[in-house]
């Protein structure tokens, strides 16, 4: 696999710097029941890292001090990390609302049968990943048969409630491209999503995520195999705007790995990019009393795929701009700590 942080690490990216941390996001490892072609995290059934325990109390012990209110956990799939259970629980419990970033293809997985229910039980909120509303540009990019088993995974949610208009639990969909181009707009993208998965397959959801796909790690190998890869920045380069830095999701949250390492955010982590600008890294074990607000975010050139066209994010595409920007010198560093 081609490693495109070289390619990406010398940039003109704005220097940006952090606001009140709202979201913490953690990485419980690299292990999944599939492979995707667009994977940034190059997640397979034959990873082996994974957060331990320890770490988690670690997460749970900062979010209560920061007064961090969402706990976001991706991976891999999430769900395989035999502490994901507990995790959830104890989150729940802690007053957290607690995302769980699912492929829908884990729901049918040996052992996982109440996995729904459990989800259900402890109202988290589910983000899953679901490329297309037709089943070849699916299977295309996430391997033959996940559309089948995605449809079953989301019709079990829906018999949970899960999306139901009432029920209070929330099923959002995201979206990414198949190649090298940028999302279409993602309300009008919704409508059709809604549409098409209602008439065809009795499937009902909140809101449809509109991802940009980054230039990092698999999806980003691929590029550079192809010959794509600075077509691609270009690309992302041109369709800028400065008025999307207000709203990027680094500015409100931090992305933790499995093993404990803190990063700006998820893809910077995959870039093996610390915390900050100062390039040192950081344990989460070092920041439960840290000031975070003012610190300078590490940029590099795949920042470019966060402010390009509507925005991208973990939320989708980025709401407008309601506050300054926070550009220029950071008011913190991390040495103060």
């Amino acid at each position: 696999m081609h490693d495109t942080f070289p390619l990406l690490v010398k940039t003109d990216f704005p220097p940006i710097r952090r606001r009140r941390l709202e979201t913490l996001q953690a990485n419980l490892g690299y292990r999944c029941n599939q492979a995707c072609l667009h994977c940034h995290v190059a997640a397979s059934p034959t990873r082996t890292e994974e957060m331990d325990w320890a770490t988690m109390q670690l997460l749970l012990e900062f979010a209560l001090r920061h007064k961090v209110t969402t706990l976001d956990l991706t991976g891999g799939a999430p769900e395989l990390n035999p502490n994901f259970r507990a995790l959830v629980t104890a989150g729940r419990a802690a007053g957290l609302t607690v995302i769980d970033r699912c492929n829908l293809t884990i729901l049918n997985e040996p052992g996982q049968e109440d996995l729904v229910d459990f989800l259900a039980q402890q109202g988290v909120k589910i983000v899953a990943s679901l490329p297309c509303y037709l089943e070849d540009n699916v299977d295309r990019q996430r391997g033959e048969g996940v559309f089948a088993s995605s449809l079953k995974g989301l019709a079990r949610l829906n018999a949970a409630g899960f999306g139901v208009a009432g029920s209070g639990l929330a099923l959002d969909l995201v979206y990414n491209p198949q190649g090298p181009v940028l999302p279409p707009e993602q309300s009008g993208l919704e409508q059709a999503y809604k549409a098409q998965l209602s008439s065809r397959y009795g499937i009902v959801f909140n809101r449809l995520l509109a991802l940009t796909n980054m230039p990092i790690k698999r999806f980003g190998s691929q590029l550079v195999t192809r010959n794509g890869f600075q077509d691609y920045m270009q690309l992302l380069r041109g369709a800028y705007r400065a008025e999307n830095l207000g709203n990027v999701m680094c500015r409100s949250l931090i992305s933790v790995s499995w093993n404990g390492q803190v990063h700006d955010c998820d893809f910077n982590q995959m870039l093996g990019m610390p915390l900050g600008a100062t390039g040192e890294t950081v344990h989460l074990s070092a920041l439960l009393d840290a000031q975070l607000e003012g610190l300078s975010i590490g940029v590099a050139g795949h920042c470019y795929g966060c402010t390009a066209g509507q925005g991208s994010s973990c939320g989708g595409a980025l709401p407008p701009a309601t506050e300054a920007l926070g550009l220029g010198e950071p008011d913190a560093e991390l040495s103060s700590f």
